[in-house]
């Protein structure tokens, strides 16, 4: 019998934002495309990103970033230019928001579509074009299985083709100690420290960081030499200050603001517990991080953070609402608080390579599916 030789596609992918970005979504790109491009089906993917500058990291063999086009027409347009000049086999739409533009180019140049589903922005119903653009995805990926299941309620499309490929783990976050420099910068020697790493966004108050800082004052009461760092800026951040002032532990809450993706991994090592008690959150990369970092971490029960948490088997899962079961947590992590260890290999960059690889044969082998009932053949397309 023989085996079947993968044939290598040219791949677009419209993002937000990617190496040039921050955040989990882009963070969640730069994994996925660099795997892309690796993959034995793929020979080139062209980057596309709509928010960000291009940056100037050296990327893998294989992948081309393009400028980025912030005006929605003009991104549109030059989306259409790229896949019709570079003769595109697979439209990757790495945003539901950009479904449609996707579809539409797809559908125009006969390709599969794959969309990926991130979190709180897949959990409610959209309009009719969006869910019809979904709908004709050869491929969806959800960042985690309750993301998947809520896209489920409104979407109507074969389940088998709404697949789970949850965020990977960079290797450079890894156990070890805790930085001098990070020690004097926060005042943190023999301190205990609490992390939270994440945008202070106004649009994303249900990472929870307020919980934390309201239930500070009873950590304290048992373990007074506890402060409380948050890595990470925004507009929220104002109200977060007062918030900590008007409780009186601001003097135990440090601010680091914006941090470049290269000093993360010393800040997690500078970390004890690591705890985001948030209610909307898709996956929740930092989680990852902590895990690969030797930390112990809580998170909330009523969102994705369950699938970074192994429900409950790889860190603290609470009800993060429940200031009583916050505070509890904490201080229980913060008195058995273990020697620092090699994360869980569970979402390792291989296994990550190896499941796109699979989703990759699932889409270019899969017979005449419901998503394309057209005419094998290409248009003959020319810009005018």
């Amino acid at each position: 019998m023989s085996i079947l030789q993968p044939v290598q596609f040219r791949a677009l992918a419209l993002v937000t934002d990617s190496f040039a970005g921050d955040g989990g979504i882009a963070e969640y790109n730069r994994q996925f495309l660099c795997a892309l491009a690796a993959c034995d089906w793929i020979g080139e993917v062209s980057v596309l990103p709509r928010l960000r500058a291009t940056s100037s990291r050296e990327l893998p063999p294989g992948l081309t970033e393009l400028g980025p086009v912030t005006n929605k027409l003009a991104y549109s347009f030059v989306a259409l230019r790229t896949a019709i000049t570079r003769r595109i086999d697979i439209i990757f739409c790495g945003h539901i928001f950009m479904v449609p533009l996707g579809a539409a180019i797809a559908r125009l140049i006969r390709a599969p579509l794959w969309v990926q589903a991130h979190g709180i922005d897949a959990w409610k119903e959209l309009s009719w074009l969006h869910r019809r653009s979904i709908e004709g995805a050869a491929l969806v990926t959800s960042v985690s299985r309750y993301t998947r299941r809520r896209l489920l309620e409104w979407v109507e499309i074969d389940p088998a083709r709404v697949k789970v490929l949850p965020n990977t783990v960079d290797p450079r976050f890894c156990p070890g100690p805790k930085p001098p420099h990070l020690l004097d910068r926060y005042g943190a020697h023999r301190q205990k420290v609490l992390l939270t790493v994440s945008r202070l966004a106004s649009s994303e108050r249900y990472k929870g960081h307020d919980r934390v800082i309201r239930i500070l004052s009873r950590v304290l009461a048992q373990f007074p030499n506890t402060i409380y760092l948050i890595v990470g800026d925004g507009d929220d951040r104002p109200r977060l200050e007062a918030l900590a002032k008007e409780l009186g532990v601001h003097e135990r809450v440090r601010f680091a603001g914006f941090l470049p993706a290269e000093d993360l991994p010393e800040h997690y090592r500078l970390a004890d517990v690591f705890v985001m008690p948030s209610t909307g959150e898709g996956f929740g990369i930092a989680f990852l991080e902590a895990m690969a970092s030797g930390l112990p971490v809580i998170g909330g029960n009523q969102d994705g953070s369950l699938d970074p948490l192994g429900d409950g088997t790889c860190g603290t899962a609470i009800n993060p609402i429940d200031a009583d079961a916050l505070a509890s947590a904490i201080c229980t992590a913060l008195a058995n608080t273990p020697a620092k260890v090699e994360g869980s290999s569970r979402f390792g960059v291989h296994g990550f390579n190896e499941q796109l690889n699979q989703l990759c044969r699932f889409i270019f082998t899969m017979r005449r599916p419901a998503w394309d009932n057209r005419p094998t053949t290409r248009p003959k397309v020319k810009l005018i």
